[in-house]
C-alpha cells in the first residue's frame, strides 16, 4: 500500500499535479478582486501630480519639471515598468488595450463598480498624450534616458537621473508610435463617449491628426528616438498604421478607414503576416481579431472578400493558441502557459488571452464558429483558454504562485521595481540617493516595503519555474504593457465564474473601496441644478491652429427631457474665454439666456449654441428656469 502510495505522488510530482494545490483551486478565483488589483497597479505607475483619490498611499508626486528644458508640458503620464522612463509605445498599447476592454466589456466593468477606475487609468494616459501632441506633425515620444535611469535605483519621487525629452517630427518620424498613439485616442474616444462626450470628441480630433501625421511621414520611432532602441525596439511600423485605421474606422464609422485598412492589405501585411504573437510591437493580431468583428457584424460591405482574408488570419492565430493549427501553434510550459519570450513573458500571455476572450464574443454574437486544421471550435473553446491563462496567473500552476502581486497567499514580495523595493517618501522623507538605492534597498533579502498591488510580474520560465529575486528582471519586473489586457479579461471572467474566490479570504491585502466615480464621466455638463430636465450634449466639431495656439469650436444641444415646456432658462457658464454663439447675455456675471426668439423650449425639443476658445470646455450648468 505504502509502495502504491508512493509510485502515485512520484506520478502527480512528475505532471506538477500537487494533490493540496488541486483543492485548493476547487473554486473560482476571485477576478473581480483582480481587476480592482489591476486597476491599482497603474495608480503605483503615475507620474506627475497625484489627486487626492490616490490609492496607493505609498507614492508621491514626481516628475513634475518633464519637458521644462524644451519648453513643453510633459507632466503626467506612466511610468513603464520598474524604471522611471516614459517610453510612448508600450503606454499608448497599454491604453489602447485599456479602452479596449472599457467597450467590449462596459456591462462587466460597470457591474463591479469599476468603470470609473478603469476610465480614470485610461484618461491618465490620454490627458499626458494631448500634451504630447501640441501641434498636428509633433509627437514627444519620450521622457527620460534608459540607460542613465538604470544606472541608479531611486525612488521616483527623487529623480536625479536625466529628464530629456524626445519627439518625432516630419524630419524625425515615427510612424509606429504616432500610429499607436491615434489607435489609444481613438478607442478611448469610444470609451469615453457614453460618459463625456466631449472628452471623446476631442480625442478623436487628435487621434485623426496623429494619423495622418504617421501615414504621410513615415519611419521607424526608434531611427528617429534612438535612446529607445535598447528598450523598446521596433519591429515595422505597418503593422500600427493599419491597427489606427482600424480603430479610427470603429470611433468615426468613416468608410475611409476601412478602406484604408482593404486597400494596405497586401502591401502592409494585414492579410500576408500570420502570427503567435501580439504585443507592444506586433499589433497584426489585433488588426486581424477587430477587422474580424466588422465582419462578423455585417458592416464589411463591398470589403466583405478582403475582410475574410483578415478573418482567416485572425483564425490561425486562435488555432495557434488553442493548440489546434496542425502543428503550427504557440509554445506552451508543461503547465500549460503561453511561452512567447523568455523576458517578461506574462505580457505575450495576457495579450493572447485578451485577444480570445473578445474575439469569442464576437463570434458568440455572430452565433457563429470557426474551423481549426484539427477540428471545429465553438467560441466557448476561447473562454475556456483565456480562464486557463487566468488562472495559471493566479496561482493555477505547478508553483502554487500567483503572479499578480497581493493577490492570493503567495506571490512575489522582491517585485524589481525601484519604488516598491524603498521605502516610502512619508516614511523616509530624506533623499535616497543613486547609489545608496543600490547599497541599501536593491540587494537586501528582506520583501519590498511597498506591496505594488496589481503588478503582473514577468513570470516563470518555459518550464514553469520563478524565481522571487529582485535582481532576476527578467522574471519579477511588472510592465504596463502586461497588466493593461487583464481588466478586460478578468471583469468577462467574473460575470461568467465569479463567486467569493478560494484566495480572497486568505489574502492579507486590504481591498481598497472609493466612492464610485462613474457617474462623474456623465460630462460635467450634467452637474446642473438638481431636478431641472435639461439634457446637454457637448461635441467639438472642429479645430484649428494659429501659431502655438489650438482652438476648437464647442456645439452644445440643449433638450427638454420633461413633459412641460421650460420657460425663462438661465445657465450658468464658467470658464468661457472664447465668444459664444446662441444665447444671450445678462446683467449678472457668467448667466445667459436663450435668446428673445426663442423663449420657451417645448417638451421634447432642442436648440443649439457654439462656442469657440482654447483649452477645456466651458463648465455649463442650469442657475434657474420655469
Amino acid at each position: 500500500m505504502n509502495i502504491s502510495l508512493c509510485i502515485i505522488t512520484l506520478l502527480l510530482l512528475h505532471l506538477g499535479l500537487f494533490l493540496g494545490a488541486s483543492l485548493a483551486y476547487s473554486s473560482s478565483f476571485n477576478y473581480g478582486d483582480a481587476v480592482d488589483k489591476s486597476l491599482m497597479f497603474f495608480e503605483a505607475q503615475r507620474s506627475g501630480k497625484l489627486p487626492p483619490q490616490q490609492r496607493v498611499k505609498w507614492r508621491g508626486d514626481s516628475g513634475l519639471n518633464d519637458g521644462l528644458s524644451q519648453g513643453v508640458d510633459l507632466v503626467g503620464g506612466y511610468y513603464d515598468a520598474g524604471d522611471h522612463v516614459k517610453f510612448g509605445l508600450p503606454m499608448a498599447y497599454s491604453v489602447t488595450m485599456l479602452a479596449w476592454g472599457a467597450i467590449e466589456f462596459r456591462k462587466e466593468i460597470t457591474d463591479l463598480n469599476q468603470m470609473g477606475h478603469t476610465l480614470w487609468a485610461i484618461k491618465w494616459g490620454t490627458d499626458y498624450f494631448l500634451k504630447a501632441h501640441p501641434q498636428p506633425n509633433v509627437l514627444w515620444g519620450q521622457v527620460g534616458d534608459g540607460a542613465s535611469d538604470h544606472y541608479c535605483w531611486e525612488r521616483a519621487e527623487d529623480m536625479t537621473t536625466s529628464r530629456t525629452a524626445y519627439k518625432v517630427d516630419e524630419e524625425h518620424p515615427g510612424s509606429d508610435i504616432a500610429g499607436e498613439t491615434a489607435a489609444a485616442l481613438a478607442a478611448a474616444s469610444i470609451a469615453f463617449k457614453p460618459y463625456n462626450s466631449s472628452y471623446s470628441s476631442l480625442l478623436l480630433i487628435h487621434a485623426k491628426q496623429l494619423f495622418t501625421f504617421a501615414d504621410r511621414f513615415r519611419g521607424l520611432y526608434d531611427d528617429s528616438i534612438t535612446s529607445a532602441q535598447q528598450f523598446y525596439t521596433s519591429s515595422g511600423y505597418s503593422d500600427e498604421l493599419l491597427w489606427a485605421a482600424a480603430w479610427l474606422h470603429q470611433a468615426t464609422d468613416d468608410e475611409y478607414y476601412l478602406k484604408y485598412v482593404v486597400d494596405n492589405a497586401v502591401y502592409m501585411g494585414g492579410t500576408g503576416w500570420a502570427v503567435k504573437e501580439f504585443s507592444w510591437d506586433n499589433k497584426y493580431a489585433g488588426v486581424q481579431i477587430l477587422l474580424s468583428k466588422v465582419l462578423l457584424e455585417g458592416k464589411a460591405g463591398s470589403y466583405a472578400s478582403t475582410l475574410k482574408q483578415y478573418q482567416a488570419k485572425a483564425d490561425y492565430f486562435t488555432c495557434a493558441s488553442l493548440q489546434k493549427n496542425d502543428g503550427y501553434s504557440v509554445q506552451k510550459t508543461p503547465g500549460g502557459l503561453v511561452y512567447v519570450r523568455e523576458w517578461n513573458n506574462m505580457q505575450y500571455v495576457s495579450s493572447s488571452a485578451f485577444l480570445l476572450v473578445a474575439y469569442s464574443k464576437y463570434l458568440s454574437d455572430a452565433k457563429t464558429q470557426i474551423i481549426c486544421p484539427d477540428g471545429q471550435v465553438q467560441p466557448q473553446e476561447l473562454l475556456n483558454f483565456a480562464k486557463s491563462q487566468a488562472d495559471y496567473i493566479l496561482g493555477k500552476n505547478p508553483e502554487g504562485m500567483s503572479y499578480l502581486v497581493g493577490s492570493g497567499p503567495k506571490y512575489p514580495v522582491h517585485v524589481h521595481h525601484r519604488g516598491a523595493s524603498i521605502a516610502s517618501i512619508f516614511s523616509i522623507r530624506s533623499e535616497v540617493g543613486c547609489i545608496q538605492g543600490f547599497e541599501t534597498w536593491y540587494h537586501r533579502a528582506e520583501p519590498n516595503p511597498n506591496i505594488i498591488y496589481g503588478a503582473l510580474v514577468g513570470g516563470p520560465d518555459k518550464n514553469d519555474e520563478f524565481s522571487d529575486d529582485r535582481s532576476n528582471y527578467e522574471q519579477t519586473e511588472p510592465t504596463l504593457s502586461g497588466s493593461a489586457p487583464l481588466v478586460g479579461i478578468f471583469a468577462k471572467l467574473q460575470s461568467l465564474y465569479g463567486n467569493s474566490g478560494y484566495y480572497h479570504k486568505e489574502s492579507s491585502v486590504p481591498h481598497h473601496k472609493t466612492p464610485n466615480t462613474t457617474s462623474s464621466w456623465k460630462t460635467s455638463l450634467s452637474k446642473t441644478l438638481e431636478g431641472a430636465p435639461i439634457e446637454f450634449l457637448h461635441s467639438i466639431t472642429s479645430s484649428w491652429t494659429v501659431g502655438a495656439t489650438t482652438y476648437y469650436r464647442h456645439r452644445v444641444i440643449i433638450k427638454n427631457t420633461s413633459l412641460e415646456p421650460i420657460t425663462d432658462l438661465k445657465l450658468v457658464i464658467e470658464n468661457l474665454s472664447g465668444s459664444i454663439w446662441g444665447l444671450s447675455p445678462t446683467n449678472e456675471k457668467n448667466i445667459y439666456e436663450l435668446p428673445q426668439w426663442l423663449n420657451v423650449l417645448n417638451p421634447d425639443s432642442e436648440c443649439m449654441f457654439v462656442y469657440v476658445q482654447e483649452g477645456p470646455q466651458a463648465k455649463i450648468s442650469v442657475q434657474s428656469f420655469h
